[in-house]
């Protein structure tokens, strides 16, 4: 857990000031949790007196400097209805990171109940421009609203003082309270459960599906998809991709022609051959012998690929997060807390374990794993190994004597030797150590970089991705100085002037060092003499393929509303205009399509049966949608199923657009002495 700048203390189980007033979840007021209450149970079941009472209304949303996954800005007026979770997070942050599946589980649980939106309120400076926010909330794939609260003017509203802090407002739009940490995914399901419950029975809940325009809709395919870490392998002329986003492993030549693919690209944490094994955002790799070690990150395991016989297998890890911190146990019972990076020295595996601010060891052949540095305390603390304070490292590498590793939380390059832990370049020892950071180049403590993510060492010296700063900087060891070497620090993708765009993986050859550019979702082969690079072109990489589901086949299911039967001419298209009937203030959402389904309940002898099952996008303005049916021109009767789908929102442009569906079933008589050639129906949300 980090506290901003704006006020420096921990928050703990705490509950702020809004207005004035003190406010408090029961739960967080040290009372027993009631009993798990979801929003399935029945009415009988639900409380009589409202379980958790918001005492004041919930400050406004106003004052972020923009809105993404959405289409416009949110208000709490929208949100009226639902039950509210505020995230107040920011993406450099690895409590925040593990928050994400906390609350992908509540939104799959309540998807028409509970609406989550991300409070941006960033730590580093380059965390509070939205186009870096947008990067982020494709690559950790999140599916809520996010505001960009660069000037913490929302935070401050709420009291906001510790990173993660969740937030909860109910239905009537009355804050209720929060809570900081991560790990508090039951006591949030037990608490939303019930104040679904009681919602419902009081009539203020509004179940009503809601859709929001997400920033990945908006991206192509592409072969690789925020690539995080890289292995170089010299002797085997070989490199080792982790394509994060794509959950696979790549091999290609050192000259970027492609070898092999390991993993089937789906998440999951199956073992077997490279087609069916399966992994979660890998990041760092090492190769030790013609075995590959892998961290398998958001799976929180150590994974080995046996490059001979093509099988993937888990060394390290039960699957599960850590949720507290152990100085050592079974590889195979001991949960891990999102191991980032790997490296090899003298038989012993280490692991920059960035979930416990910690580096890990395994002794390769033994069954045991264990702390090697690091209190678990998140700060930029020189000392003994035992006494040590690490913050979120992320990469790790090795001369042969001693370890390096980034901290990227504290910006610093540190190293570990005879015992000790001693930082290179960066703030270290201070209060306050986690928020200096910057762009400086110079000597020791006064260098300044902003979240390193990758590191090498390379003919006695250190290359390390810089990689908020949008750069390659080298580091000497014994002089302790830093210099910028690639990269103008301007973000972009150009080869001359050589930009990069959030590097997190770097790797060394004697030819060439290789850059993870990872949100230009490349991989850069840099000359060390000239300093000249150019990008791999991996020919005959594709994205991986998607699981293969059965096709649902109707857009709305059940019976559909009956309308009066039709007399149509032969010949002629059946055009249907759908009006939607809306709330006053609101129109179809003008970025989304409405999407239609012809169906037939009987033999389709007067539909033509190729316009039958498919999806097809309607033509539409702000409050009606027209479909053309074609028909056979046989002359009969028949029955037509038409189901539409549609979001509609505040004039047609609203942050918040609600999900409609109907579904109509209509008898049609094709007969020579047939006139109508088209139809309307309504649509009432």
């Amino acid at each position: 857990m980090k506290v901003p700048a704006m006020r420096q203390r921990r928050d703990g189980m705490r509950f702020g000031l809004i207005s004035g007033v003190l406010m408090a979840l029961l739960f967080g007021a040290g009372l027993v949790a009631p009993e798990r209450c979801s929003a399935q149970d029945s009415e009988q079941n639900a409380p009589t007196e409202n379980p958790y009472p918001g005492r004041v209304p919930a400050p406004s949303l106003d004052g972020g400097l923009e809105w993404l996954n959405t289409s416009g800005p949110i208000s709490i007026r929208d949100l009226r209805g639902k039950v509210v979770l505020l995230d107040f997070w920011t993406y450099c942050c690895i409590n925040c990171i593990h928050v994400l599946p906390d609350l992908k589980y509540l939104e799959q649980k309540y998807p028409n109940e509970l609406v989550v939106i991300g409070v941006h309120a960033a730590k580093f400076d380059n965390e509070k421009e939205s186009e870096n926010i947008r990067e982020a909330i494709i690559r950790y794939e999140i599916e809520h609203p996010v505001v960009n609260d660069g000037n913490m003017t929302i935070a401050r509203k709420y009291g906001f003082s510790s990173w993660p802090t969740l937030m909860l407002i109910d239905p009537e739009g009355n804050f209720v309270g929060r809570q900081s940490g991560e790990g508090n995914r039951e006591l949030f399901d037990q608490v939303i459960g019930q104040m679904v419950n009681y919602h419902r029975s009081k009539g203020t809940l509004d179940e009503t599906p809601i859709k929001f325009l997400l920033e990945r809709q908006q991206e192509p395919a592409r072969q690789l998809n925020y690539p995080g870490k890289i292995h170089a392998d010299e002797a085997g002329n070989r490199l080792f991709i982790s394509d994060s986003n794509h959950n696979r492993i790549v091999v290609t030549t050192l000259d970027g022609d492609l070898i092999d693919v390991i993993g089937s690209g789906q998440i999951g944490a199956d073992d077997g051959d490279y087609k069916s094994a399966s992994f979660d955002h890998p990041q760092g790799t090492v190769l030790i012998g013609n075995t590959l070690y892998v961290a398998d990150t958001e799976n929180h395991l150590i994974r080995t690929v046996d490059l001979d016989k093509k099988q993937v297998s888990t060394l390290a890890g039960t699957g599960v997060q850590a949720r507290r911190r152990a100085n050592s146990g079974s590889i195979s019972e001991l949960p891990l807390n999102s191991p980032w990076a790997l490296e090899h020295q003298d038989g012993v595996l280490y692991i920059a374990m960035a979930g416990p601010h910690q580096l890990w060891k395994h002794t390769l052949g033994s069954d045991t794993i264990e702390v090697f540095a690091g209190t678990g305390r998140e700060d930029v603390i020189d000392g003994p190994l035992d006494a040590s304070a690490l913050a979120q490292p992320s990469a790790i590498t090795s001369d042969g004597e001693a370890l390096y590793f980034v901290d990227s939380e504290g910006s610093a390059v540190r190293e570990v030797r005879d015992g000790k832990v001693t930082t290179l370049v960066g703030p270290h020892d201070i209060r306050g150590a986690l928020f200096e950071f910057g762009d400086i180049d110079g000597v020791g403590d006064s260098v300044r970089l902003q979240h390193p993510i990758g590191l090498v060492h390379h003919d006695g010296m250190l290359y390390v991705a810089d990689t908020y700063n949008d750069r390659i900087k080298k580091i000497g060891i014994s002089s302790r100085t830093a210099e910028s070497w690639l990269g103008n620090g301007e973000r972009g993708n150009s080869l001359d002037p050589l930009q990069l765009n959030e590097p997190a993986g770097v790797a060394a050859t004697s030819e060439a060092l290789y850059v993870a550019d990872t949100n230009n979702h490349r991989i850069l082969k840099v000359n060390w003499q000239t300093g000249s690079a150019k990008a791999l072109k991996i020919e005959g990489l594709n994205p991986p393929q998607p699981p293969q589901t059965q096709q649902v086949v109707e857009l709305v299911a059940g019976p559909g509303e009956e309308q009066p039967a039709v007399t149509v001419k032969p010949g002629a298209p059946l055009n249907v205009t759908v009006q939607f009937d809306l709330p006053i203030g609101y129109k179809l959402n003008k970025l989304a399509p409405v999407i239609y389904q012809v169906g037939a309940k009987s033999t389709p002898s007067v539909i033509d049966s190729s316009a039958i099952g498919k999806r097809q996008q309607a033509s539409a303005d702000e409050i009606s949608a027209t479909v053309s049916v074609p028909m056979t021109g046989q002359e009969g009767q028949g029955t037509l199923e038409l189901s539409v789908s549609y979001q509609y929102c505040r004039d047609g442009i609203g942050g918040v657009c609600k999900a409609g569906e109907k579904k109509w079933t209509i008898p049609v008589n094709v007969s020579a002495d047939g006139t109508t050639t088209s139809v309307e129906v309504i649509a009432t949300p």
